[in-house]
């Protein structure tokens, strides 16, 4: 087994990514220097799993492919382990999104490899993407325009210095290319122009709306990322008279790129085989990636390419480190896009901002205040009890009846950037049981939510949110503090709730708060339920 190259240093943390693509799991080992806010990369490896290669009839992932997956898994883990990182992040991309059992898969790694896999939306894969090439590349004053062509879909993103203006993914990749569309092998011109027109087509949604984020007179620099542009890199830079000692950085003209498009797509798989600077697997889905390649370039209009060597692994890295806060300076924005999505998300829905952020302080006074009592949360739990707070009463926007069942839905499929799949379901599942009933087998919300910890944390944030949403019974705020303490009364386990009225104005009448209490006295059943509590509401004085 390997051993990490030198003990760690203080301040020094280190921390493992794993990307599951595709076509290849990538993994990355890091080293965090907490006072420098940077990290340095102790390992990097990749291996070749061809998950994309599912069932033609189902679309399930293969068990050849999920058998390979899980070798590279298992070594990679080990590995990780041996450097002795405190934490393994892990993203699954579209072939594992697109596949009806991909569930399942990640539901059997978490049990016999002992790893959460998030499963990142198409979006989420774009913003990892952006801030991964945002900590290798200076930004300076001009966009950026990112394109990663990966083996199942393809993420183009504007940015700049600052944020990301515009992340979107297409259903097109270099391995599904391939299966789909590059038989026979080399392909015959008019099969290559059918090709070409597909790609052109699916990526023009992408393209337009980049085109409508830039400001006049804005040309952005073109960037790519990951296999397919660091090999025709790899190709150009092989014919250059004095080859660069590394690719992060090389630029190539739209001129070069075509001259090695129109070179590869003549090759028979066995001349493509032959060139020294790909690898033999990725001399098999060359063609079709260089095509998306090619193909947006000329959409875009641009002129040249610059690679970037950085990309979804080290993104990984990156939001560990916001989250963990680590980072500033040019990450500051990007540390607060969980906040400003679910803000945006809230909008969008009409949300009444004023109710929804006293909800949301009344929630995590709670939480505060009754840990150990009505949850055991190590701080995750937190950050999605002020999100569901935030978005509990979207529905409203659809229907007030039932409400709590339509604000589930929306904030399901709605885009939730900087949260995991499973975070994701979670915020949705605490918005949709702060009311009626408590969570049931039958229930899909449920369901959904396959961890027994992520169940428990749920369940108990969705209570505490329950009871916030219970003194939310009038548009103007009344309540000054809520003060929450455990008594034993008896054999009875007792959790005592006082309420205290906002300080009046001069001359003026505290308000009374007998329709809060009423209120909150109304979710005793479900408090004894759910944690065993007799929940008792103070009368004043």
């Amino acid at each position: 087994m390997a051993q990490a190259p030198t003990p760690l240093q203080a301040g020094r943390r280190r921390v493992a990514a794993i990307d599951i693509g595709t076509n290849s799991i990538h993994l990355l080992i890091a080293e965090v220097d907490e006072q420098l806010r940077s990290f340095s990369v102790l390992l990097a490896e990749k291996a070749t799993t061809r998950l994309g290669e599912r069932d033609p009839d189902s679309g399930d992932l293969s068990p050849e492919a999920m058998e390979r997956a899980f070798r590279t898994l298992r070594h990679d883990c080990q590995l990780a382990e041996s450097y002795g990182v405190e934490q393994i992040v892990t993203a699954a991309t579209s072939a594992v999104r697109e596949a009806p059992n991909g569930g399942q898969f990640l539901n059997t790694l978490q049990e016999q490899l002992a790893i959460a896999v998030d499963l990142v939306s198409g979006p989420e894969e774009a913003r990892l993407i952006y801030l991964g090439v945002l900590s290798g590349m200076a930004f300076g004053e001009r966009p950026h325009t990112i394109l990663d062509i990966g083996g199942g879909s393809t993420e183009l993103v504007l940015a700049d210095g600052s944020d990301s203006r515009v992340l979107t993914s297409t259903r097109i990749g270099a391995v599904r290319l391939q299966r789909e569309f590059c038989h026979p092998d080399p392909l015959p011109a008019e099969r290559r122009g059918f090709l070409q027109a597909y790609i052109q087509g699916a990526m023009d949604p992408a393209v337009a709306e980049l085109k409508r984020s830039l400001l006049p007179g804005e040309v952005p620099q073109l960037v790519g990322t990951s296999g397919t542009a660091m090999a025709l890199a790899a190709l150009a830079a092989a014919e250059d008279p004095t080859p660069p000692l590394k690719l992060q950085g090389y630029r190539l003209s739209r001129e070069r790129i075509d001259q090695l498009v129109a070179r590869l797509v003549t090759m028979t798989p066995e001349q493509r085989r032959a060139l020294a600077p790909i690898n033999e697997r990725r001399s098999e889905i060359i063609v079709p990636g260089a095509l998306i390649l090619q193909t947006t370039m000329a959409m875009l209009g641009a002129r040249d390419l610059v690679v970037c060597d950085r990309a979804l692994r080290e993104g990984l890295i990156v939001d560990w480190m916001l989250r963990n806060h680590l980072l500033g300076d040019r990450f500051s924005f990007q540390s607060s896009i969980r906040e400003r999505t679910v803000l945006h998300l809230a909008r969008s829905f009409g949300v009444d901002q004023n109710r929804a952020d006293r909800v949301a302080h009344q929630a995590l006074s709670l939480y505060d205040q009754t840990r150990g009592l009505l949850h055991d949360d190590d701080g995750e739990g937190r950050q999605l009890l002020w999100a569901a707070a935030q978005l509990h009463t979207c529905g409203k926007s659809i229907n007030i009846s039932a409400y709590h069942k339509h604000s589930w839905y929306l904030i399901r499929h709605g885009e939730l950037l900087g949260y995991s799949q499973t975070e994701h379901l979670m915020v949705a599942a605490i918005g949709r049981y702060h009311r009626r009933s408590l969570p049931k087998k039958r229930h899909e919300s449920w369901q959904l939510i396959t961890g027994r910890e992520q169940r428990r944390c749920v369940a108990s944030m969705a209570l505490l949110l329950r009871l916030a949403a219970a003194l939310d019974r009038r548009p103007a705020a009344v309540i000054g503090t809520i003060r929450a303490r455990p008594l034993q009364a008896g054999d009875a386990r007792v959790l005592e709730v006082e309420l205290v009225p906002q300080q009046a104005e001069p001359g003026e009448q505290p308000a009374d708060l007998s329709l809060e209490r009423w209120s909150l006295r109304s979710c005793a059943d479900v408090v004894l339920e759910a944690s065993g509590l007799e929940l008792r509401v103070l009368e004043p004085g």
